[in-house]
């Protein structure tokens, strides 16, 4: 896996990160477009790392911290390149972002029937939290 190059996007990239998710990740977000991928990117340049091999994106992950706590979202792995340590490469590059910011636990979220991403989750040491639902309400 020495060929597997971590990096942070560019806004330069996000029809081809859009594109990626369509293809790797499980489901889609409200903000799965141009302009709240740039929003992301403007806010915090660091938050969305690429795994990249030979030139291609095959895998991502977002690692917003917010001051209070960090939140893992969309990690994605190219489906024809999976089992092959990327994510584990991914989830170590976040969790080292999340502790030089001083975070202290981080949360993912993950799809209730998304049982590879579970897998995934538990094999990185994650565990759901059944203290608390999320609750939601779209802004506009």
């Amino acid at each position: 896996m020495s060929d597997l190059q971590l990096r942070h996007a560019i806004p330069d990239e996000i029809p081809t990160l859009l594109a990626f998710w369509a293809r790797a990740a499980e489901g889609t977000s409200i903000t799965d477009d141009p302009e709240g991928l740039g929003r992301l990117l403007d806010r915090d340049p660091e938050a969305l790392i690429v795994a990249e091999r030979d030139g291609e994106v095959v895998g991502t992950v977002i690692a917003g911290y917010d001051g209070w706590r960090c939140h893992l979202y969309r990690l994605a792995v190219d489906p024809e390149q999976r089992r092959q340590g990327i994510a584990a490469a991914l989830l170590a590059a976040v969790e080292e972002r999340f502790a030089a910011l001083g975070g202290r636990r981080a949360d993912a979220m993950v799809l209730d029937h998304n049982e590879l991403g579970q897998h995934a989750w538990r094999a990185a040491g994650y565990r759901p939290e059944t203290a608390w639902t999320r609750w939601v309400k779209p802004l506009g």
